[in-house]
């Protein structure tokens, strides 16, 4: 029997002869093109991106998160430790992750409530819920959801605030993701 392929002027018959019945050859397995390096004991030092918002790869857990810290620049470093003591002692049992280049905190794994952000001059905290915290966080985002709250180098901190905040925050749906 006779199989129709193409389409228009371009078309043509071909017979059962003529049809491919064996599957395509395999593809050889290629050959890495130079050795790989051997492993350094030295850590690498993370990457800072534009407004030295520390490179850090997507991870789950609290190392990560500790190692976004530690490589934020200069006063951003001390700020964003007292940010995770002031979470932590809000909600206990945080869940933390490191998606994005952002250290994010949820109620748990995959329901987030607060995302933080190195800019040049200044962190910024996502409150992804935040538009149902009371007070409202005093920064408006393009999303009517979302509250931020901004850092400045000589700032200083409402630690009871911000805590009050992350309570709030931990028990709304937050963002999935």
């Amino acid at each position: 029997m006779a199989t129709r392929v193409g389409f228009g002027a371009r078309s043509a018959t071909i017979g059962a002869a003529e049809r491919r019945t064996s599957a395509p050859p395999s593809i050889p397995q290629s050959t890495p093109l130079a050795p790989k390096k051997p492993a350094t004991s030295k850590p690498r030092t993370p990457r800072l991106l534009s407004g030295g918002n520390p490179q850090i790869a997507k991870a789950y857990g609290d190392a990560p998160v500790q190692a976004f810290i530690e490589a934020m620049p200069g006063w951003k470093r001390a700020v964003g430790q007292r940010l995770d003591a002031v979470i932590v002692r809000a909600v206990p049992d945080v869940a933390k992750a490191v998606k994005w280049n952002s250290p994010l905190y949820g109620a748990e794994h995959g329901r987030w409530f607060l995302g933080v952000h190195c800019f040049t001059k200044y962190i910024k905290i996502a409150f992804f819920d935040g538009a149902a915290l009371e007070p409202v966080p005093p920064v408006e985002s393009k999303d009517a959801r979302v509250r931020y709250f901004h850092i400045f180098e000589h700032d200083t901190l409402d630690e009871r605030r911000l805590e009050g905040w992350v309570k709030q925050a931990s028990a709304l749906p937050g963002w999935r993701g």
